[in-house]
């Protein structure tokens, strides 16, 4: 998904429930004592760095007009 897209999707409502959502379950996922043993792959790293780079950039954005 081209991130101009992605950005989109993340300014809705659902799209920041879904993004929560998936953040939650991949935090319980590596919480699991047998998934934290295991060594991370080096592309796995530059994934989730760039990954968060993008979540990073975006907070940079407008301040949501959301109620919580």
């Amino acid at each position: 998904m081209r991130p101009e897209r992605q950005q989109q999707i993340w300014r809705s409502e659902a799209g920041s429930r879904l993004w929560l959502s998936g953040l939650i379950a991949a935090m319980q996922d590596v919480e699991r004592p047998e998934i934290r043993r295991r060594p991370v792959a080096p592309e796995v790293i530059v994934a989730f760095r760039a990954q968060l780079a993008l979540t990073a950039s975006f907070r940079v954005s407008p301040i949501s007009t959301l109620r919580h």
